[in-house]
């Protein structure tokens, strides 16, 4: 069954399984991996590539959404920097491409979007699929700094706002779970 917010059993154990899925990818060797590109929706490379499309998210949601702290929270990750060593990345580690079996984790599917580079893509999940503890757990058990948690919070703030933006006033479930991501992606910002 695709992972969901609400079909993780151990949101815990979870997070720490992702984790290690993502630090064993990480540790493959990056030498002559694919780089980023059209080909993979540029993962990997910088969220520059995204900066007009999150602009023009952020005009068409003026009223309905915290405009500033958006603006405040993908300005920060645009400032951030990526060292520049590439590592392996899955790219779209989102619901339907990660697997439960009776509510814990069982597959990673779909490394259509794989690719070596910045990995900052992979961390996007922290928001979309973690809970808060989940998200803490994910974060210590691949020791991220600030830089790297930062550009995947921006990685997780371009996907929701466009998502929102497309969905102003609907109340399907791919709009209902939009707004709970951006509710994840501004918790525990730390305004400047």
């Amino acid at each position: 069954m695709p992972a969901s917010f609400d079909t993780v059993v151990d949101p815990i154990g979870f997070a720490e399984d992702v984790a290690d899925f993502v630090a064993a990818l990480q540790g493959i060797d990056a030498t002559g991996g694919p780089q980023p590109g059209k080909h993979n929706w540029f993962r990997g490379a910088t969220l520059r590539t995204f900066d007009t499309q999150t602009h023009s998210a952020l005009a068409e949601l003026g009223g309905h959404i915290d405009s500033e702290l958006a603006l405040e929270i993908w300005t920060r990750s645009l400032e951030s920097q990526w060292d520049g060593v590439d590592v392996w990345f899955h790219g779209d580690l989102a619901q339907g491409n990660i697997l439960l079996d009776s509510g814990h984790l069982s597959a990673v599917i779909d490394f259509g979007t794989c690719g070596v580079g910045d990995p900052a893509c992979d961390l996007a999940i922290a928001w979309t699929l973690l809970s808060a503890d989940g998200r803490k757990a994910f974060r210590e058990r691949l020791s991220v700094d600030d830089e790297l948690w930062s550009r995947g919070r921006g990685w997780a703030l371009w996907k929701t706002l466009v998502t929102c933006a497309n969905s102003v006033g609907e109340s399907d479930a791919e709009a209902i779970n939009a707004r709970r991501v951006l509710d994840e992606t501004f918790a525990e910002y730390e305004v400047r």
